[in-house]
């Protein structure tokens, strides 16, 4: 395998660290002589940790030292899991429970004990052995030797090609010459913002060429992901003013004859590809004010970057896909096929339907695969075709002609923050057109351990700030619906899955499979599964495939329940989300109880789905519980008594409409969201109650069916009198 993205072990790597700080000082690890393993691992790992990020964005590193990185990164995910497994045998004892019983399961326990005792130990030799690699393949040398540059930018061929083979740029092309040419005296900075693949390099070169010639001054220059000023200011005062050939290589000294020789000219820069604020701010400097309709073009994928450049929003343009005509004729060009011509002897329209909507109107995508497809014997049978449509998604990891596109998509990638990274490959668990919750996004990547908590800041906050990243750096689109202003869905585009599932395979991050007996082709222990069964009955599991997914900390699946594999060896699972969409089974659940590392379950049946699921009638085994949530279900009335007496971390708890508010509801005060209970089958003591949950965010209830006039009036007043306490709630809806 290739080899791993560093930020992606940065978060097991700190939180095993956090873990053995924890365990140093345990008066039970000490007494079975694990104190001196465990401090050997937290003095060594720290030193190995630092060495990974130096590592992290050389892109020249050879096979072995992939393979050492991917081998550390297996180091750190045991590691966690045994300690894991280690605490859940300590705490296992009731302290509420008598002297000899404690003893008693102390005694019980003791063996489990003695085997963490011995894993420990194993991984010690672990961690040896990787240390003594690191010297013989000279990790360390990579960090010094190794290049972070991009060697070659694989945009140059957009500012070469020709206007007759573009597609669907003309409206803005004239919008944005408009903008350019206007008669405002002032200058003027116009943004071009959308993300890889959608042709703003390309837009931005047109219009240049049509209007550099009312100019007497203008240069176009590149910034890249990785920018060296100097370079791009020396780059611009040579096409600027080409007598001069600037040898200072200073800031300051080439910002200053820039203003001097633009102070009293009217000049067209496009400062292209700018993924950051910082050098834009510097490139900034050295573009007078001088009154002479003067005119700055960025382009950019980040809508903020967008807005800093353009003081004015009115002349920022947000790039689109090409629609579906414009997605055909760009195609029939590339392969030099008339639109017009009977193009089922070339192409059956069922396959080229399905290719451009994976195109998702990338102007990019339909150019390189087009290009491929052109080479393409015509006159093959529908069967050849539909063969060669599902083989892209391989050659997209394969082909060498479909590398360039590849490059570009993965700057987008590269340039993410180090804690974006694992945000974005964990999209790669839903199927391709999925509409992905943003709060079943956000509380799962907090689940998952990814977000980085700070003093005086709410986690929840924090993780809503990486989505909005996301969505800021359009690696995610939001879907925009009529009936809602905000937005609660989002899609990723089908290629840019691609390149998350092709990174996820190199990372062994993540497995979305169709059966569970492909994840047996991984070469290393499955962490993430993802399961799109859907369409089949059952699902078999061999005992090979349920060793290899016992040490799964996420498991995703859509499709029927027959499939779920024996979740009862799953001791370290984390996160469940079940989407039982279009299943009309009844369920039996009543195992989750034992899975005691679980901290985000969501089951979604589907609307209507009504018929019995079997809950555990108590889950207080469940002490890292975060998220609880049974969604779009009529066939679950009751939920375990205890859910809201000892789950010491539930935040969000979601459960089918007009269930009734369990007794307790008063000691659940770690909670946000409260979404399903119904008005008029609690008591008004519970409602009442609800103003002591004074974390609460968002509350949901249902107001339907009421028994008598007098107990509208109570619940009512109960709500009422609770709501007067909750100065956190940010959304309170009841549902009538």
């Amino acid at each position: 395998m290739a080899g791993v993205v560093v930020s992606v072990s940065k978060g097991v790597m700190v939180s095993v660290l956090a873990k053995l700080n924890e365990l140093v000082g345990d008066t039970c690890a000490n007494l079975i002589g694990l104190s001196k393993d465990i401090l050997f691992l937290r003095n060594e790992l720290p030193a190995i940790n630092a060495l990974l990020k130096k590592l992290e964005d050389n892109e020249q590193l050879d096979l072995q030292v992939k393979n050492w990185r991917n081998q550390v990164l297996e180091m750190a995910y045991d590691i966690e899991d045994c300690i894991d497994s280690f605490m859940t045998n300590v705490q296992s004892t009731d302290a509420r429970a008598s002297f000899i019983s404690q003893i008693s399961n102390f005694v019980m326990t003791l063996r489990g004990r003695f085997d963490t005792a011995m894993q420990i130990k194993e991984l010690k030799t672990r961690l040896q052995d990787i240390n003594d690699r690191r010297k013989r393949y000279k990790v360390d040398d990579y960090c010094t030797s190794g290049t972070t540059m991009e060697a070659l930018d694989p945009r140059l061929p957009a500012l070469y090609n020709e206007a007759a083979s573009l597609v669907g740029i003309d409206n803005p092309k004239e919008e944005l010459i408009k903008w350019v040419l206007d008669e405002d005296q002032r200058l003027k900075v116009v943004s071009i913002v959308g993300r890889g693949g959608l042709g703003k390099t390309t837009l931005a070169t047109e219009v240049y060429r049509k209007v550099k010639e009312r100019f007497s001054n203008k240069a176009f220059v590149s910034v890249s992901r990785t920018p060296d000023v100097t370079r791009i200011l020396t780059d611009m005062l040579s096409q600027l003013h080409q007598d001069q050939r600037p040898c200072i290589n200073d800031v300051q000294y080439l910002i200053n004859s820039l203003i001097n020789y633009l102070h009293d000219k009217r000049y067209l820069i496009v400062v292209d590809d700018l993924w950051d604020v910082p050098p834009w701010n510097t490139i900034r400097c050295s573009f007078p004010s001088n009154n002479q309709q003067s005119r700055v073009i960025i382009t950019t994928r980040r809508v903020d970057v967008a807005r800093m450049c353009c003081t004015d929003h009115r002349y920022i343009h947000y790039m689109q896909p090409l629609s579906d005509t414009n997605s055909r004729k760009l195609f029939f060009k590339r392969i030099s096929v008339s639109e017009d011509d009977s193009y089922s002897s070339h192409i059956p329209e069922v396959v080229l339907c399905g290719i451009l909507k994976k195109c998702g109107g990338l102007p990019l995508a339909i150019i390189t695969i087009s290009s491929i497809l052109a080479c393409q014997e015509p006159g093959r049978q529908v069967e050849q075709w539909e063969c060669i449509q599902n083989s892209l998604t391989i050659q997209f990891a394969t082909d060498p002609a479909l590398e360039q596109m590849v490059q570009i998509l993965d700057l987008s990638y590269k340039s993410l923050p180090h804690h974006l990274k694992s945000c974005f490959l964990y999209l790669g668990k839903y199927p391709e057109d999925h509409k992905i919750g943003r709060d079943d996004l956000v509380r799962q990547w907090v689940a998952e351990g990814f977000v980085t908590t700070s003093p005086g800041r709410d986690v929840w906050g924090i993780a809503e700030g990486y989505l909005n990243g996301l969505v800021n750096r359009s690696m995610i689109q939001p879907i925009y619906e009529a009936s809602n202003t905000a937005v609660s869905h989002y899609r990723v585009h089908d290629m840019m899955l691609d390149l998350i599932l092709r990174r996820c395979g190199e990372d062994n991050f993540l497995v979305a499979v169709r059966d569970p007996q492909e994840a047996e082709q991984t070469e290393y222990k499955v962490r993430r599964l993802s399961m799109d069964i859907r369409g089949k009955r059952r699902v078999e599991m061999t005992v090979a495939t349920t060793d290899l997914l016992s040490q799964v900390r996420s498991l995703t699946m859509f499709g029927g329940y027959e499939g779920i594999p024996p979740l009862l060896e799953f001791k370290f699972l984390r996160v469940l989300f079940l989407d039982f969409h279009n299943h009309y089974e009844s369920m039996d659940l009543t195992w989750i109880i034992l899975l005691s590392q679980l901290r985000y379950l969501k089951i979604a049946g589907g609307p209507g789905y009504d018929k019995n699921i079997n809950l555990p009638s108590q889950i207080q085994g469940l002490q890292h519980l975060e998220t609880f949530e049974l969604a779009e279900m009529t066939g679950c009335r009751i939920i375990p008594s205890d859910i809201v007496i000892d789950l010491p971390r539930l935040s969000h708890l979601v459960v089918p409409w007009d269930t009734r508010l369990p007794d307790g509801i008063v000691k659940a005060n770690s909670l946000r969201t409260l979404v399903g209970f119904s008005l008029v089958k609690s008591s008004s003591e519970n409602i009442e109650a609800l103003g002591t949950l004074t974390n609460l965010v968002d509350m949901k209830l249902t107001c339907r069916e009421w028994t008598s006039l007098e107990h509208t009036q109570t619940a009512t007043s109960a709500l009422s009198s609770a709501l007067e306490k909750l100065g956190n709630l940010k959304r309170i809806s009841v549902l009538t």
